[in-house]
């Protein structure tokens, strides 16, 4: 229980931080997920895959920029999936 005005005030912000981030990182490994299932699907569809790619890039990049996650968890994942899409268009090949 907060014992004064600011830190019910701090309370209150902290709570509606911890709403936003939880929610946005919840659809970024959301997104990340609907990409690797995508990437499972597809047999020789891999433009649609590479599309799927610079979006999920995109918004690792922008959530590493503002500290969601770590910037370097951020390229690590694109990393894994970039590999993961080129060893599967080259199998598709």
């Amino acid at each position: 229980m907060p014992n004064n005005r600011n830190a019910a005030k701090a309370d209150r912000q902290a709570q509606k931080r911890r709403l936003q981030n939880r929610s946005q990182h919840a659809s970024l490994k959301t997104l990340v997920k609907k990409f690797r299932t995508s990437l499972e699907a597809t047999g020789s569809d891999t433009p649609a895959a590479t599309v799927t790619l610079s979006e999920v890039s995109k918004r690792l990049d922008q959530a590493g920029a503002k500290r969601l996650i770590h910037p370097n968890k951020a390229s690590r994942l694109k990393s894994r999936l970039a590999k993961a899409a080129n060893k599967k268009t080259a199998a598709a090949k």
